[in-house]
Parts: C-alpha cells; sequence; structure tokens
C-alpha cells in the first residue's frame, strides 16, 4: 500500500448510522429549552424548515461525493470547482470548526461524569476523555466506525424509546393513571405559534447550529468499501430522521407537558421515563448524554484528521501529515489534532469563560461556511457538465438549480438573524476576521496547492 492511501474499510451500516449519530447531540437530550421558548410547538416547524435545507445541501454533497468519491470531501471540491484559496479556507475552517466543538465535548463528558463522581477533579475526565477517543481512531477506521455505530446507537434506542413511552401516555394514559394526556398542550398555552412567524424565525439560527455534524458523510466517501451505494443511501435518509428524531420527540415533550414550562424541571426525557416508573431515568440519561458527547469527539477527531491529511496532500498543511500507517490512518494528522485538543482542554480551564464563547464562536460560523461552500461548489460543479455528462450522473440534486439557490438564500437568512443576538452576533465579527487571517497566511506562505491529484480518479485508492 502507498504511504498516501486510506483504507475503504467503512461498511454501509457503519455510514448510515453516523449520519444520523451527526444529527443527535446533546442538547436534544437536556431539552432545546432555549429554542422552544422562542417558538413555543411551533419549533417542530423550524425544525423541519432547517431540516429540508440540510436535506438540500447533502444532497448537493452527494452529487459530488458519488461521482468523485475523495478524502477531503467538500474541501476538496471548493479547491476543484471554487479555486485553491477556497479549498484552503474551507479545509482549515473545517479542521478548527471541529477542534472547537470537540473541546466542548470533551468538557460536557468531564461536567457529566462528574454527576457520579463528585470527588474526581474534572480534568482527569477530559483527558480520559480524549485519550479514548484518539486511540479508537488512530487504531483504524473499522475501530472507529465500530464504535460510532455503537455510540449512535444507544442515541437511537433512548430515543424511541421515549418516543414510544410518550406516545402511551398521550393516547393511553400510560404513566398517568390511565388518563390520556392527548395534545392540547401544542396550542393551549397561547397557540401553537405564541410568538408568530418573528418566533419562529429566530428560532432559526439555534436550530440549524444543532445540524452541524450531518455533512461529516461526505469526508466518508474517501474510505467508504461502495461509496456509489452507501452515501445516497444515507443522504436520502437524513431527512426522515430528521422528521423521527427531532421533530417526533419535540411533538411527544410538549404534548405531554406545556412549552412553557419544558426546561424549568430538567430534561423532559428524565421526566418522561420517571413518570412511567422508571426510578432510574437520571441516571439512564446521563449515560446517554455522555455517549453522546463522546460521539461527537468521536466523528470530531475522525474530520480533523481527515481534513489535514487532504490539505497536507495539496500542499496547504506540512507534507508528514499526508502520510498513513500500514492500515491507512493518517496518524500524524489526527496525533496533531489530539495534541492540538489537550491545549484546548487546557485552555477551557485558564482562559475566562466569555473568551472560550468567542473562539467557539468561530465555529458556529464555520458551519455556515461549511454549507455555503458545499452549495456553491456544486453550482459550479454542474456547469462543468454537458447535458449528456449531467444526465449519466448517479446521484443528482432534485430541482437543480433552483433547490441549491433557495438553499443558499436560507444560509444567508440564518446569517442575517445572528445579528439580532449578543451570543451570536460575536460570531459575525470574529469568523470574518478568523477567514482574513487564513488568507493572509495563504499569500504569506505561498500554500497554492503543489500536487493535485486528477479530478475524476481523486486521490484515494479505490478499496471496494
Amino acid at each position: 500500500m502507498s504511504s498516501h492511501d486510506l483504507q475503504r474499510d467503512l461498511n454501509e451500516r457503519h455510514i448510515r448510522l453516523m449520519a444520523l449519530g451527526a444529527c443527535i447531540g446533546v442538547g436534544l437530550f437536556l431539552g432545546s429549552a432555549k429554542a422552544i421558548q422562542m417558538a413555543g410547538p411551533a419549533i417542530m416547524l423550524s425544525y423541519i424548515i432547517g431540516g429540508l435545507a440540510i436535506l438540500v445541501i447533502m444532497r448537493a454533497l452527494g452529487e459530488m461525493a458519488v461521482h468523485n468519491p475523495v478524502a477531503g470531501s467538500f474541501a476538496r471540491y471548493a479547491q476543484d470547482y471554487l479555486g485553491p484559496l477556497a479549498g484552503y479556507l474551507t479545509g482549515w475552517n473545517y479542521w478548527f470548526l471541529w477542534l472547537v466543538t470537540c473541546v466542548a465535548e470533551i468538557t460536557a463528558v468531564a461536567i457529566y461524569m462528574g454527576i457520579w463522581f463528585p470527588d474526581v477533579p474534572r480534568w482527569i475526565w477530559a483527558l480520559a476523555a480524549l485519550a479514548s477517543m484518539g486511540t479508537i481512531n488512530l487504531i483504524a477506521v473499522r475501530a472507529f466506525g465500530e464504535f460510532e455505530f455503537w455510540f449512535a446507537l444507544i442515541k437511537i434506542v433512548t430515543i424511541v424509546a421515549m418516543i414510544l413511552a410518550g406516545a402511551g401516555m398521550i393516547f393511553f394514559g400510560l404513566g398517568n393513571g390511565g388518563i390520556a394526556t392527548g395534545i392540547s398542550n401544542l396550542w393551549s398555552n397561547g397557540g401553537f405559534m405564541p410568538h408568530g412567524i418573528t418566533g419562529v424565525l429566530m428560532s432559526l439560527q439555534m436550530v440549524m447550529f444543532a445540524y452541524l455534524g450531518v455533512e461529516m458523510i461526505g469526508l466518508t466517501a474517501g474510505e467508504a468499501k461502495n461509496p456509489q451505494k452507501t452515501i445516497p443511501g444515507a443522504i436520502n435518509s437524513v431527512f426522515w430522521r430528521i422528521l423521527l428524531f427531532y421533530v417526533g420527540a419535540l411533538f411527544v415533550i410538549m404534548s405531554i407537558y406545556p412549552w412553557n414550562e419544558i426546561g424549568t424541571q430538567g430534561s423532559p426525557f428524565v421526566m418522561t421515563f420517571e413518570r412511567m416508573g422508571i426510578k432510574t431515568a437520571a441516571g439512564i440519561i446521563n449515560f446517554v448524554v455522555i455517549t453522546a458527547a463522546l460521539s461527537s469527539c468521536n466523528g470530531g477527531i475522525f474530520s480533523t484528521g481527515r481534513m489535514l491529511y487532504s490539505l497536507a496532500q495539496h500542499g496547504q498543511a506540512p507534507a508528514v501529515f499526508a502520510k498513513t500507517s500500514k492500515g491507512g490512518v493518517p496518524r500524524n494528522a489526527l496525533l496533531l489534532s489530539i495534541f492540538a485538543l489537550l491545549l484546548g482542554v487546557l485552555l477551557n480551564y485558564l482562559v475566562p469563560e466569555k473568551v472560550f464563547t468567542w473562539v467557539t464562536s468561530i465555529a458556529t460560523f464555520g458551519a455556515i461556511w461549511t454549507w455555503a461552500m458545499i452549495l456553491l461548489a456544486q453550482l459550479k460543479f454542474r456547469r462543468g457538465l454537458s447535458a449528456a455528462e449531467a444526465g449519466k450522473l448517479q446521484f443528482r440534486m432534485w430541482l437543480y438549480p433552483l433547490s441549491s439557490y433557495l438553499a443558499m438564500a436560507f444560509l444567508v437568512l440564518v446569517v442575517v438573524l445572528m445579528a439580532f443576538f449578543e451570543d451570536t452576533r460575536i460570531a459575525l465579527y470574529i469568523g470574518p476576521a478568523f477567514l482574513v487571517l487564513l488568507t493572509v497566511l495563504y499569500y504569506a506562505l505561498n500554500l497554492a496547492p503543489k500536487n493535485l491529484a486528477p479530478k475524476e480518479q481523486g486521490s484515494v485508492a479505490s478499496r471496494a
């Protein structure tokens, strides 16, 4: 095996569960209370609208990933179709985005382990989480896939159990003395849309950040056994999974509990399970939240490693990060990411919380940038194809180009909405400033790609 090859060891079940796991974060289990307070029961519309936009974005990514399954995914496509600078900015931006996100997830693990072991210093749990997830990623991509499969399965089983238990309470009165609660709470506390369309719009910027990570499916294209089959299957099911797990869970929660009381008495998941007579509900949900955070960290380390590997292949990062182990793992790239996370964990305890919030805002801005680059690259990709070539695409964007333009307009709307909130407004200052800094480094260090592989073949050998 060449020292520059990844291995195609991710099966369809791995990628399908990764796609789903990426959509389900810690926030859902702790209750999306802040977003619910903004929109009331109409928060379900926000998730559906945001889900439709994500579906279009993922369809755009899938069209390119199936046609040309390479490491680096959307950063590589941005480079091929929008230019070297766009690819460089997208790659490094995404690397840093996940670095910051992983620090937050590691910190979450430490906090929730502290509930069970209050006398153990938090930094020990943070270090243990990083060491365990880092080791899994360094072994082999199949090890990463297996762990992500089981992490995602734990989250899925918990949500399905909560939805079924809640449905039993709504329609049959299970856990409520045999009295069916019904769904009147969806409209009896100020109406379905208590704050009007304004509330729905204002919740969109929070809802969209819940979807960060779903684009990780694209990064698996270079290591999927059969990308032409697995990528479309995973992408096509994303929207329906969002409907079931986010909208379904929120429907049950807000049917049982008045929307204006959610978040005031702890996690709705814990309350629902406790009403069903499960006394250890708090412990169960704590375990699930920890696995959800570990899952996000696991996926984040995977993403940073592959993105750095791709950047190094094109001369936009030191060449040492383009090498892989005998098992096809980009260990040097992963080790740098893990080392950077060690510094991040340290900074998380040393710097003021406000500073950390500012740094995290780069990640939130980075999500919008990544999705926009996917849409722009797909539009340019399609313009470069003849009618005959477009007709032969195995996986095509629906309603092209209208759907791509609508999704782009939606992302612009979310950015505008971010300006209305102090916590997110800072991202509109720091995010662009970070991109300007990257641009200065790009020209100062002469980082234009020096060894591009042919577009059609990519840089990853097929190992189907």
